[in-house]
């Protein structure tokens, strides 16, 4: 089982993204839990990020939203960075 770090960054993120998108609190739910679970299950599309953002991973919250995070395998822990569409969170 992973543990989930949320930062006050995070935190802020979330609370505007959910304003605009109340529809997607029990999806994000469902998401943070399997991430728990197991973070490499292949539901999650769970995948390495690149340029400014490497070192980083994302997971798919819908086909349009992102959510990317830290991945802490040794630790068994998940820090979530941001989320937000595609284009808010790779940019």
């Amino acid at each position: 089982m992973y543990t989930i770090t949320t930062p006050q960054q995070f935190l802020r993120q979330a609370r505007k993204f959910f304003k605009k998108h109340p529809d997607l609190k029990p999806r994000f739910a469902a998401v943070v839990a399997d991430l728990q679970n197991d973070p490499f299950q292949p539901g999650l599309a769970l995948h390495p990020l690149g340029g400014k953002l490497a070192g980083c991973h994302a997971v798919s919250l819908t086909y349009s939203y992102r959510i990317v995070l830290t991945l802490l395998i040794t630790e068994k822990e998940i820090i979530l960075l941001d989320i937000g569409s595609h284009d808010e969170v790779y940019s």
